[in-house]
């Protein structure tokens, strides 16, 4: 297990290392960040000091270097915009976003696994059809569109929520709610087709002649044999989760760390970038070796090698 897991950090100290040198070449193609902060009363010798105060004026692999360095020393370099150091920033939103997050989660939860589950035992019933067209507007309708139509119809005309903000529970309904749907509709629809593999094996038969009940059988040994699939989509309904907060947050003016990563990009705030990126990504990538470990208590013929 240890070795298992010296071995995934590994690989995930190289996948972050890639992901932060895609996303430095790709923000300094877009143009150059010192021109922005540089107004028009600016004259060229001014541009040319900004630059070099900013660090801008050297070649982009000495500029990563120099950033990969300072990032090993825990320092990600400070805010262009905030004119703060860029990981108290990023740590002081993370929380909203984990909220957030988790809320959606859970509704997703909540909803998908009875759906998932109903619609495997009353197979081509009119449950499982409407079950299933359910998922899959779930899973078709974008997610800022859905979000703009829960603020007219919730938030505008009735007035049962907020219509931004982060303050208390209620401000996190309608946000939770626009997350939490398209991770319901895909978990909804992997968990029939897992329940649908496992009905009508030969220990779940077995069961039944002991004279074991039916939910006892469904959710007791069917549901633990189909599980795995189910953790799996789980675990990437949550990098998905912390991916699509950021245009749920911007919908939604939520404090958390998807409207700090867009506010960043707007204003081409290069190591605040680097800094929300980085921190999104080191926890994706701990969320999937996380799954990978409950593999092996869900199954124990599982061995992480």
């Amino acid at each position: 297990m240890i070795a298992y897991l010296c071995k995934r950090l590994a690989w995930a100290f190289l996948v972050l290392l890639g992901i932060t040198g895609i996303v430095f070449v790709v923000v300094h193609l877009s143009g150059d960040p010192a021109a922005l902060y540089m107004g028009p009363e600016g004259t060229k010798e001014d541009y040319q000091i900004l630059r070099a105060a900013l660090g801008f004026d050297r070649p982009l692999p000495e500029q990563y270097g120099l950033f990969l360095w300072r990032a090993a020393q825990g320092d990600f370099g400070r805010s262009l915009r905030h004119q703060q150091p860029t990981l108290p920033l990023v740590l002081a939103r993370l929380p909203a976003t984990l909220t957030l997050t988790a809320a959606a989660m859970v509704l997703a939860l909540l909803l998908a696994l009875p759906l998932g589950l109903l619609s495997a035992l009353r197979r081509k019933s009119i449950l499982d059809t409407g079950g299933m067209m359910f998922a899959l507007a779930g899973q078709c309708m974008p997610t800022f569109w859905l979000g703009i139509l829960l603020i007219l119809v919730f938030a505008v005309q009735l007035r049962w929520f907020p219509v931004y903000g982060g303050e208390g529970l209620m401000t996190l309904v309608l946000p939770a709610v626009t997350l939490g749907v398209w991770a319901m509709a895909r978990t909804a629809r992997i968990t029939r087709s897992s329940m649908l593999e496992v009905l009508h094996q030969d220990f779940l038969r077995t069961a039944r002649a002991k004279g074991v009940g039916e939910w006892s059988v469904v959710l007791r040994h069917a549901l633990r044999n189909c599980a795995i699939p189910i953790v799996t989509a789980l675990g990437l309904e949550l990098g998905n989760l912390l991916g699509g907060a950021v245009i749920t947050e911007a919908v939604f003016a939520y404090p958390g760390i998807g409207r700090l990563a867009v506010e960043a990009v707007i204003n081409k705030d290069v190591p605040l970038i680097q800094a929300v990126v980085l921190t999104v990504g080191a926890s994706i990538l701990l969320l999937n070796i996380l799954i990978d470990v409950v593999y092996v208590a869900l199954d124990p013929r599982i061995r992480l090698a």
